[in-house]
């Protein structure tokens, strides 16, 4: 067998999934096939439910035969990640699952994954982990930020990697600066910050298909320079700064219900910390509080609600961006308070060590650094003298930052 012919083959159907799911070909897989696809986790999915449709489809085109297959499946499906309303109108009431006592166990137990969350960690990890297609690049949006008089923006642009380019987005209708910017089901969310005046607690959201912002519930208080990451469709913001401290507070928004949810508190207060999800679990490392800059590191495991310190970073800083990718967890630049940073520190979580990368070619604080497509990508910054509209991107196979095209609609900052 040509390996190279087999992984190309591979990633087009990790890739495009959802079309290949409604084909013939799909429908004509051996069991074996179809178990080995629907237990990986680099489909191209939008959400969770599409891989259970797939499975009932490939099950019905030849039932007699396939349905003793249907419990072993459903058992790779991720039903915890589906929603709570399909689970009950779709799931539990098809017949296939009505009349499999395995299947309905399954089904019970995606629903006590909403119903009970301090089970959430009986759960095989896999369960509760989102699938990601990490071979495909996706758009990089820059939002808000500041321009060189100091003064908030309302403007967004996004990158294609393949491109090369930069292209300007709707702007947003409330200027933002050290916002939380997040995704979720093709949405972007545009989250507190600071317009100029006073720090916000509103959040907006753009639609790309329809090139349009709406609002939508606000979070519980009103900050910026705080981390964002998104885990199990649902996003979370940790620390910043509320114009008077900063804070350790963690605030969790669930899109179905449009509502925000006071979570367990960080054990330090950390504004412009580096705020990534690393083994499914929410990173903070660095930060400040106002007095001192911090190095510490500490992860939160929303299955049962608790802050776990780990090794801190070799160099302190804030104002860092961090990223992970593949099996490693990336900071780079920021500010220690004495001066603008260009280096950059991986994590193991292995070795629970922390060892130097490959400085930027820039010294960047106030930086964005996003992984995509296997490769990370660093966004705008101030090297402290001005702001930095340049993009690197870093390529770990020849372990070398890049520069890339400038953003054509932000300076940086």
């Amino acid at each position: 067998m040509c390996t190279a012919l087999y992984d190309a083959a591979n990633s087009f159907v990790h890739q495009h999934f959802v079309e290949v799911s409604v084909s013939e070909e799909f429908l004509s897989l051996r069991p074996e096939e179809v178990l080995e696809l629907v237990g990986c986790d680099e489909l191209n999915i939008k959400a969770e439910e599409q891989v259970f449709e797939a499975v009932l489809a490939w099950v019905r085109h030849e039932r007699e035969e396939r349905e003793p297959s249907l419990p072993e499946l459903l058992s790779k499906t991720r039903l915890p990640l589906c929603r709570p309303q399909f689970l009950a109108d779709r799931v539990q009431q098809d017949e296939l699952v009505r009349f499999c006592h395995k299947c309905r166990d399954l089904v019970d137990e995606a629903k006590d994954f909403h119903l009970m969350p301090e089970r959430r960690p009986h759960l095989p990890a896999f369960k509760t982990r989102q699938r990601c297609c990490t071979s495909i690049a996706g758009l990089i949006y820059a939002v808000g930020g500041l321009n060189s008089a100091g003064d908030s923006l309302t403007v967004v642009e996004v990158f294609d990697p393949i491109g090369n380019c930069w292209e300007r987005c709707q702007p947003m209708s409330t200027a933002r600066s050290r916002v939380g910017v997040a995704v979720v089901n093709g949405l972007l969310y545009a989250i507190g910050g600071y317009d100029g005046q006073s720090r916000l607690s509103t959040v907006e959201v753009y639609n790309p298909e329809t090139d349009t912002w709406t609002c939508v519930a606000s979070m519980n208080s009103q900050r910026s320079a705080m981390g964002t990451v998104v885990v199990d469709g649902h996003i979370y913001v940790c620390g910043g700064y509320d114009g008077k401290s900063s804070l350790n507070s963690v605030e969790c928004y669930s899109p179905e219900a449009n509502r925000w949810t006071v979570m367990t508190e960080m054990s330090a207060s950390r504004s412009a910390a580096g705020v990534t999800v690393f083994d499914g679990r929410i990173f903070v490392s660095g930060g400040h509080d106002g007095l001192q800059i911090f190095n510490t590191v500490e992860y939160y495991n929303q299955h049962t609600a608790l802050w776990h310190p780990v090794a801190g970073m070799m160099n302190k800083r804030c104002r860092h961006g961090a990223a992970a990718l593949g099996s490693q967890l990336y900071v780079a630049g920021g500010y220690d308070g004495s001066g603008f940073l260009s280096g950059a520190e991986v994590y193991s979580s292995v070795a629970d060590q922390w060892s130097h990368l490959v400085a930027m070619n820039t010294r960047r604080s106030r930086v964005s650094l996003v992984a995509n497509c296997g490769r990370l990508y660093s966004v705008g910054g101030y090297d402290g003298q001005s702001n930095l509209s340049s993009v690197e991107m870093y390529d770990a196979e020849t372990n070398r930052w890049t520069f890339m095209a400038p953003m054509v609609c932000h300076e940086g900052g």
